[in-house]
């Protein structure tokens, strides 16, 4: 039977585990730490990040607060250039010490940039910032052009 090759094992397509890995990818992408898939072993990884961010608006304001805990103030950047804020910076991973083991790695380290393109009512250059507790407060004011202004209907 020459020319024959033998045949390998077939292995069985799982759609599922795609779309799991597809999930873990997105995850990643947007900042989050995948969920535990139904494995029993668990890999010690740290991941990357982003910090999350909250976007509130009020007559006056927008309001950015990011999350960056454990950070020192002179490590986090706040730059405005050509209409869009970004925030930069780097969560330093704690150096190993000797006789200590790690089980469990799931908070994230590393460099990260954040960007928003800022709305057109908002004031780039009235922006002001804030860090307490861990959470970064960026105030963008809204232009004077953009608030409501209320006219008084005369009876004549």
């Amino acid at each position: 039977m020459a020319g024959l090759t033998r045949w390998e094992p077939a292995i069985r397509w799982n759609p599922w585990k795609e779309l799991e890995e597809m999930e873990k990818r997105l995850s990643t992408f947007f900042g989050q730490p995948p969920e535990r898939s139904g494995e029993k072993k668990e890999a010690i990884t740290v991941a990357d990040w982003a910090p999350v961010v909250d976007i509130t608006e009020d007559d006056k304001e927008y309001l950015i607060k990011a999350e960056l805990p454990e950070m020192k103030r002179e490590d986090i950047k706040i730059n405005i250039e050509d209409d869009v804020l970004s925030i930069s910076g780097e969560r330093k991973y704690e150096q190993d010490e000797k006789g200590k083991k790690y089980h469990r790695i799931e908070r994230a380290y590393g460099s990260f940039l954040r960007r928003f393109t800022l709305p057109q009512d908002a004031d780039g250059s009235k922006v002001s910032a804030s860090y307490k507790d861990g959470v970064l407060s960026i105030h963008l004011p809204k232009s004077e052009k953009a608030k409501p202004k209320t006219i008084e209907v005369k009876v004549g």
